[in-house]
């Protein structure tokens, strides 16, 4: 499988960009999809999170200004970003996140660090200026 994200791009503070991510031979057996983004210097900060149920999760940072989705044929992934900041420039990545379970419960979280990924795109960056 295959991720391609577009969309990235310079943008004022305040500013909003949509980004978008194709998935190549989309799989229903996929559980978990989400965006994270790395900047120089900084650690892979999960973003946002979306499970094959539309439940969605969010960074704390990005709580309330972000927007993750997905089409109906689930082959295309996007991240509404609103009221973007100078600390929200980085590389976005989107990817298919690894199935974990706690306490016998699927678990779908914005993929950080310590997330593991079946798949991820080549990334789009994205630079907010002050």
């Amino acid at each position: 499988v295959q991720l391609v994200e577009s969309g990235g791009g310079s943008v004022e503070a305040g500013g909003s960009l949509r980004l978008s991510c194709v998935v190549s031979e989309y799989s229903y057996s996929i559980y978990c999809m989400g965006w994270f983004r790395e900047a120089p210097g900084r650690e892979r900060e999960g973003v946002a999170a979306i499970d094959n149920n539309g439940r969605t999760q969010y960074g704390d940072s990005v709580q309330g200004r972000f927007t993750i989705s997905q089409n109906n044929a689930k082959n295309s992934l996007y991240l509404e970003m609103n009221s973007l900041k100078p600390e929200d420039t980085a590389t976005y990545y989107c990817a298919i996140v690894s199935r974990t379970i706690v306490n016998g419960v699927p678990r779908c979280s914005p993929p950080g660090k310590g997330s593991f990924l079946d798949a991820r795109g080549q990334g789009t960056l994205v630079t907010v200026s002050s």
